[in-house]
């Protein structure tokens, strides 16, 4: 793995030093851009790290410069974007790009941050390091899960409807929509994670998941509408490794690693003795929580053992009375940074809009190819790769694929066929990473 570190370790502690937060205005400018290609440097190393299992330099990095809570506000602040910024420029009506990448990067940023934080929460020491922050995480992983199970039975676009889109912005859109997808199956690791601390976490925050959001509860269901499952055409679908695959009938049985998720934090979350003493079993948690005894079959339990103990807290939960919702006068801490960020933004959100359709995304064609070169120099193919969890799928139709395109080397396809279908969409961004690749 040597020969793909991306990252010396000077460098890394270089780029984790200078992470800092941007205004929204500053969302696609050149500064926020290149600290955007540090975050995905950062990203890739970790995963590599991980992956090598010879220690994590990144994580320990993050929590030594205190860079946690920077990465929770940055997280929240692209949020915050997507919601009231980019709605604005996508009804702008003299607003047509010819190139959307510049856009496309800031939405994805948001998938960077949380990718990154699933990759390095797995570490007690990084949840302590997020301090108050972590109250704003713990509403932000609400926020999507809520969102997920919101959207359980859709489980995304089937693959007729996908690229049946008439604009550039319109295909933007549905690409941000899918995205929104993924980064609510991160959130829900991130807040499994989180989880596992219940005896490190403050008052405020067991209050904050227990009472306030009551996530033991909307865990329960999203275990029922599981939206990473879907029937398509028949067949049995999962998402895993960022696209749905088909489950063969042997593997049905076999428990997901995002139902593996779920059913963890329920257990941090209902047996911890932090979460036991504070935790109120009113009459509606009481029944949401007994329907989880027709999920634990045999077959569960031989592969999560641990959740026997769950399955003897619901049987004894069936027996004892409802407890009547608290009504303690409690003094707690509350997360600040979605509410500054709205109180400091309100009303700017048409301004913000057209500044950035000015100054960020309007670029000339030397910028385009200018940035496309960075963007090669960041996402190197050969780290790519490595971290990739499988081999390649074709662009077109996700098939195995063995043949890259020879123009700008990024895309995949499995026969040349493939490769002429999706010319049309993939032909503009080709063109423009190979004049940016031409530049070096």
């Amino acid at each position: 793995m040597g020969d793909l570190e991306l990252l010396l370790p000077g460098e890394a502690d270089l780029l984790v030093r200078g992470l800092r937060s941007f205004q929204l205005r500053e969302m696609g400018s050149e500064g926020w851009n290149q600290q955007h290609e540090n975050l995905e440097k950062l990203n890739m190393q970790a995963i590599l790290d991980a992956t090598a299992s010879q220690g994590e330099p990144i994580q320990e990095l993050l929590v030594t410069h205190g860079k946690i809570p920077t990465l929770v506000e940055e997280l929240i602040a692209v949020e915050m974007w997507k919601q009231k910024v980019f709605p604005v420029l996508c009804r702008l009506e003299d607003f047509k790009p010819q190139n959307t990448f510049p856009i496309y990067m800031v939405i994805h940023h948001e998938a960077s941050i949380i990718n990154l934080l699933e990759t390095v929460f797995f570490h007690k020491e990084v949840c302590e390091s997020a301090e108050d922050t972590i109250l704003d995480l713990v509403d932000y992983c609400h926020r999507k899960l809520t969102l997920l199970v919101a959207q359980s039975g859709h489980g995304g676009p089937s693959e007729e409807e996908e690229s049946q889109y008439s604009t550039p912005m319109q295909e933007l859109q549905k690409q941000a929509e899918l995205m929104e997808f993924e980064i609510a199956l991160k959130a829900l690791s991130v807040l499994r994670y989180i989880t596992d601390c219940m005896d490190s976490l403050s008052l405020s925050t067991l209050s904050r998941m227990l009472s306030t959001h009551n996530l033991p509860c909307l865990l329960v269901e999203l275990l029922e509408h599981s939206p990473w499952s879907r029937r398509e055409r028949g067949k049995l679908q999962q998402f895993e490794s960022g696209r749905w695959q088909t489950v063969v009938p042997s593997e049905q049985q076999k428990l997901s690693k995002l139902d593996g998720q779920v059913w963890i934090a329920l257990y941090n979350l209902l047996l911890s003795p932090e979460a036991r003493a504070r935790y109120c079993l009113t009459s509606f948690a009481k029944g949401q929580l007994l329907k989880l005894r027709a999920f634990l079959t045999d077959t569960l339990l031989d592969q999560l053992p641990n959740l026997a103990d769950l399955q003897g807290f619901l049987a004894h939960l069936a027996l004892v009375e409802a407890q009547s919702p608290k009504k303690d006068l409690v003094l707690e801490q509350m997360p600040e940074i979605w509410e500054r960020l709205e109180r400091e933004n309100r009303g700017k959100w048409q301004a913000i809009a057209k500044h950035q359709l000015r100054h960020v995304f309007s670029p000339s064609e030397q910028e385009l190819r200018l940035q496309a070169r960075r963007w090669a120099e960041t996402y190197r193919l050969d780290v790519l790769e490595a971290v990739a969890p499988e081999r390649p799928r074709c662009a077109y139709c996700s098939a195995e694929a063995s043949k890259r395109c020879s123009r700008c080397q990024n895309e995949w396809y499995c026969c040349r066929e493939c490769q002429v279908k999706h010319w049309e969409k993939h032909g503009k961004a080709c063109v423009l990473a190979a004049q940016g690749d031409r530049a070096k």
